[in-house]
């Protein structure tokens, strides 16, 4: 496995020498990544989007859903599970009320989906650097970050798409119509994909087993949440700071991550989910134009992903973090300046806005585009600092990582239980979330000068195997 230093040590910790494996017996090793990021595109894409349309608007529970993975068929086929169960007799093609039913049997589905891609993830980036071998950490964090361009692309495409209940029209039912059958149809796509890569990562990952004698030793050791708050007490010098930059990292990053394709759907397609006719096309075509521009997006995140280290390596971890940070406070800035403009709050009104319609949503996909670069600093950087700091100053890289994901889940439930009052209070839908975020990114960029550690600009050995949002 890799050690701190970016050094290699034995697979397992210890016992037996990890034989080596093949740059391509590597690379489908790693395929299971690509199946947990296929179902992570989908959800991303169509999260809030399908909570809405069963009539319940309430960004908490849009949270709680996007915290959630028994099967992705729950997902699916919450519709027809709370038709089921009473929550309307009407045909989906007229009833536009909330479905508490499928809501709940939706946020069910996703949790256990959430919990099942979380469980496979850590293993994976685990399993990569012990195999990683002569290959070097940094050849197997290129493989993962790789797959994570392949599944989401994969993912969304098919969230992009709007042919699945052509291609599958046993799906579609009076419960269940075109929008929900494509989703449908998507999250079963993924559940095959997922089977299928798990199954080739079985047959090439062998890994050799930890010693039995080492496996004895650590049995009494502290592990699991509680290593983890326990680590808050001996964290290395640094690491808080870097803590506080990263939340205020993801604060300025969940608006968009949690509503981009809500976004497209009503700000610059003036749709809604419960809306006439009219309006549920208008949101569904807008939610798949945001799922195409996230396509784009991990385009640009694969690539990306090929250039943090060297910039690193070039200009220091610290400058890259900071730089990333000041281009999504202007794309955030952005996203508020075309949502108005595309309301008719400034400019003159709708009518003057649709002159220009095509071209602010040409605009808006442009915005994804230019953000696939500072995600992927976003999932590789701030992992990358921690494992220094860890390696430079002790605290242990497992138990500092552990501790920054807790500057991760807690701007995410922040921004998700924060933004519903907020939008209700200046009642501009999406806007106000976005204005915010272009905050935090600034005050990100001002804490990441003042507060994140000197580096020198070779000191940058490896990015970190970051996953998953």
């Amino acid at each position: 496995m890799a050690g701190d230093d970016g050094s290699e040590t034995s697979a397992g910790g210890g016992g037996g020498k990890q034989p080596q494996v093949s740059l391509v017996g590597l690379f489908l090793a790693c395929m299971v990544a690509g199946g947990v990021q296929y179902g992570w595109a989908l959800q991303l894409s169509l999260l809030t989007p399908y909570v809405q349309s069963c009539g319940s608007v309430d960004l908490l529970l849009a949270y709680l859903a996007d915290r959630s993975d028994p099967q992705v068929v729950i997902i699916g086929f919450s519709s027809d599970i709370g038709y089921a169960l009473g929550d309307t007799t009407e045909d989906c093609s007229v009833y536009t009320g909330k479905r508490l039913h499928a809501a709940a049997f939706f946020v069910m589905g996703f949790w256990l989906l959430d919990f099942s891609n979380n469980t496979v993830q850590g293993p994976a980036r685990a399993l990569m650097a012990d195999l990683a071998g002569s290959h070097g950490p940094s050849s197997a964090n290129a493989i993962f970050v790789s797959w994570m361009a392949i599944g989401n692309i994969l993912g969304y495409s098919s969230g992009s798409t709007n042919k699945w209940h052509e291609w599958f029209p046993f799906l579609q039912t009076r419960a269940c119509c075109e929008a929900c059958a494509n989703l449908k149809a998507a999250f079963l796509v993924s559940v095959v994909f997922l089977g299928l890569s798990t199954v080739v990562t079985m047959i090439f990952a062998n890994e050799v087993p930890l010693d039995p004698a080492e496996a004895k030793q650590s049995e009494g050791e502290l592990s699991g949440p509680l290593a983890v708050f326990k680590g808050l007490k001996n964290l290395p010098p640094g690491m808080p700071q870097v803590l506080i930059v990263t939340g205020l990292t993801w604060l300025s990053w969940f608006p968009f991550i949690l509503f981009d394709t809500d976004w497209m759907g009503r700000e610059m397609y003036h749709g809604r989910p419960d809306g006439n006719p009219t309006e549920v096309a208008n949101f569904q075509e807008g939610v798949r134009q945001g799922a195409f521009g996230l396509l784009l997006n991990s385009i640009v995140l694969g690539f990306s992903s090929f250039l943090i280290e060297p910039m690193c390596r070039k200009l220091t971890a610290k400058v890259v973090w900071v730089m990333s940070s000041v281009i999504v406070c202007i794309a955030m800035a952005m996203v508020t300046v075309l949502s108005s403009w595309s309301l008719g709050d400034i400019g003159g009104n709708v009518q003057d806005a649709a002159a220009t319609d095509k071209g602010l949503k040409r605009a808006a996909l442009a915005l994804f585009v230019s953000l696939g670069f500072p995600f992927a600093v976003l999932c590789s950087v701030p992992f990358a600092v921690t494992a220094q700091l860890a390696a430079n100053k002790g605290g242990g890289q497992g138990l500092c990582t552990g501790v920054l994901n807790i500057s991760i889940v807690v701007p995410q439930m922040i921004i998700a239980v924060g933004s519903g009052p907020w939008d209700e209070l200046f009642g501009k839908g999406n806007i106000p979330a976005f204005g915010v975020a272009s905050v935090f990114a600034f005050t990100a960029a001002v804490a990441g000068i003042f507060m994140l550690p000197k580096q020198s600009k070779t000191s940058f050995r490896s990015v970190s195997m970051a996953g998953g949002h």
